[in-house]
């Protein structure tokens, strides 16, 4: 046009310019512009403000603010809609300070802002977390006549949900249906998923019932949220229920709504319940990923059920309509194989993954050291840890352990021990558990003092001992008869501000028990029962083996009671020795004539209640009363 006889015309120009910027040619847009103040038109500001905002957008906000800075010199003052394009701009790249410090500029200008630019400026503060410097420009905003609206107040309840104050949250969606201000489904869906994280459900429940009383429509996002949070707060059937209902009002579950059912089910140990909404998932023509058939994988593995994780996995990798898989799908089905003690099973699934050209991480090899070691197969594991490095992989924490473990279990305690120290020479650093496995180990070989010297080296390399390292060590020390270093190792574990649990009562109960020491193993078990544990079969057992070799006919009640008023199983195999017991008083007594319990049982245990009910009943004369 600039060629031909036609002179450019203004309007013309300011459309090339827009369309220029629409299409992302910015430096084109510019080069228009150009034409358009060197043919001398008036360019007003809406043309530079088409032009900054696309430089914003294209150019980054760098070059926006140097055209900026030049528009006054090009005859044009900037307005409001330019402070807001370069607020804007200044946000999205984080350089919050700047876009504050134009707001400032703003008003020295006498260029009033509007309710864009404190949306604006109000939003950007939030997403980088200074939510409080957001809520205060608020206050800002009613000093400049300006009334806050439903896009204001969800981005202050979105940033304080962010920083996990949703109390607060809460309190500004309260201000604004006050003040006649009807919250929209972003601002309800901000606060319900922020609840549903928390494991606040009540209060996201009544937040859901509010946003239908007021006729807005929960979207998919919400259901989703709360059925997340329902699962990983392990309350599965409540996140099924709250699916149904969704699909009730009439709101479709998407892929992901599905997988986090599916996923939760699975984790549970639900698995008839998950395959159920595969079928759901299925029948509506939902996307089905390798995110959905891990999860039913894992759990079809952690059930046992091997025979039709290897069936799911054929279809995925047979069937053209179905998920590919990838490395997890492989690594999970790999290491549910091994764990069941199909080895060869596990090896050809590696084998299909390395011809479908799937790369392995380190938990690949991580899986075949645990699977190989776990069969026994000790040069196949150090293969694959050769492997590992010609690769050029980093081994992690969990390679050592694998193979430190590995070896204990297998007796190889020299190599275990090898490795141990070559990690404490190098990185990673042995974790808690690597020193507990083979404290372990070597109590168990009774080299307990080596083990007290890896108990105490545990402080040395900046870690703390816990509940299970003490544990281990206590029950070392009894199995070398030495009472006085269980009980100072259970003094340090109290000092230490940590809590005893079962297992360690348990050990000192059938140590004390069998070496005659009743009165503190009876003491022990009363400390037991007071921290509101529940003594199990084990520590009962022991006790009433020590009362009985101790005579102790009283003992041997008290606890058959205690047993009885709790609920638990005692061995039939003890069953005699206590009836013996109990009836040395009476010489007319032949054992013979006791009952036998373990006539026509099939388990090995029967409830203590009947067991009391029957001795009452079979024979009154050991006086055993009904309470």
């Amino acid at each position: 046009m600039a060629r031909s006889s036609v002179p450019p015309r203004f309007v013309a120009l300011r459309g090339l310019v827009e369309c220029f910027v629409n299409a992302g040619s910015t430096g084109l847009a510019l080069g228009a512009l150009g034409l358009m103040l060197r043919r001398g038109f008036s360019v007003n500001a809406y043309v530079m403000n088409v032009v900054l905002n696309g430089l914003c957008r294209n150019c980054g906000v760098e070059a926006a603010a140097e055209f900026f800075r030049k528009m006054e010199g090009n005859g044009v003052l900037p307005d409001v809609i330019s402070y807001n394009v370069m607020i804007n701009g200044l946000c999205k790249a984080k350089k919050i300070d700047d876009a504050v410090e134009l707001l400032v500029e703003m008003k020295t200008v006498k260029c009033f802002p509007n309710l864009v630019t404190y949306t604006t400026l109000m939003d950007g503060l939030c997403k980088v977390g200074r939510v409080e410097k957001a809520a205060e420009m608020m206050h800002d905003m009613k000093e400049q006549g300006l009334d806050a609206d439903v896009v204001v107040y969800g981005a202050l309840i979105n940033g304080f949900c962010r920083i996990g104050n949703y109390d607060r949250g809460k309190e500004l969606l309260d201000e604004m249906v006050d003040k006649g201000i009807f919250p929209n489904v972003i601002t309800f869906n901000s606060l319900v998923n922020g609840l549903s994280k928390m494991g606040r459900f009540e209060e996201a429940m009544v937040m859901l019932d509010a946003m239908i009383e007021r006729g807005i429509h929960p979207d998919v996002y919400i259901y989703t949220s709360l059925i997340d949070g329902l699962c990983k707060k392990g309350v599965v059937k409540k996140a099924v229920e709250m699916l149904n209902l969704m699909v009730e009002k009439g709101e479709e579950p998407n892929s992901v709504t599905y997988n986090i059912v599916i996923h939760g089910l699975c984790k549970e140990g639900l698995i008839d319940e998950a395959f159920r909404i595969f079928g759901m998932m299925t029948e509506k023509g939902k996307e089905r990923d390798a995110v959905t058939y891990n999860a039913l994988l894992m759990g079809l593995c952690n059930k046992g059920r091997t025979e039709e994780a290897i069936h799911l996995f054929n279809l995925m990798v047979s069937d053209k309509n179905y998920a590919k898989p990838d490395v997890k799908t492989f690594n999970m089905l790999m290491n549910g194989l091994f764990k069941n003690g199909r080895v060869d099973d596990a090896l050809k699934i590696y084998r299909k993954m390395a011809k479908r050209g799937t790369p392995g991480t380190v938990v690949t090899y991580n899986t075949l050291l645990s699977g190989y070691l776990g069969a026994g197969r000790i040069h196949e594991a150090m293969q694959v840890w050769r492997q590992i490095h010609e690769l050029g992989l980093e081994p992690n924490s969990v390679t050592y352990s694998s193979i430190i473990d590995g070896m204990c279990k297998i007796g190889l305690m020299n190599i275990a021990k090898g490795f141990f120290m070559k990690m404490r020479a190098s990185e990673p650093c042995p974790v808690l558990a690597d020193f507990n496995t083979l404290m372990a180990f070597l109590c168990k070989e009774s080299s307990l003092e080596q083990a007290n010297r890896l108990f105490q080296e545990i402080r040395i390399a900046n870690l703390e001992p816990d509940v299970a390292s003490f544990n281990i060590m206590i029950d070392g020390t009894l199995r070398a008869g030495d009472i006085q270093s269980a009980k100072a190792l259970l003094t340090e574990m109290l000092k230490s501000g940590l809590t005893p649990d079962m297992l360690t009562f348990s050990a000192l109960i059938k140590w004390l028990s069998k070496h005659g020491q009743l009165d503190d193993a009876k003491l022990v078990y009363e400390r037991i029962v007071s921290s509101g544990f529940i003594p199990d079969s084990a520590v009962f057992d022991s006790l009433l083996k020590g009362c009985v070799s101790s005579g102790d006919k009283d003992g041997i009640i008290y606890f058959l009671q205690q047993m009885a008023d709790k609920g638990a199983v005692i061995d039939l195999k003890i069953t005699r020795t206590i009836l013996s017991c109990l009836s040395q008083d009476f010489v007319d007594l032949d054992v013979k004539d006791l009952p036998d319990f373990a006539q026509g049982k099939s388990s090995p245990g029967i409830r203590c209640a009947e067991f009391l009910a029957e001795l009452r009943r079979s024979y009154p004369r050991l006086g055993l009363s009904a309470t």
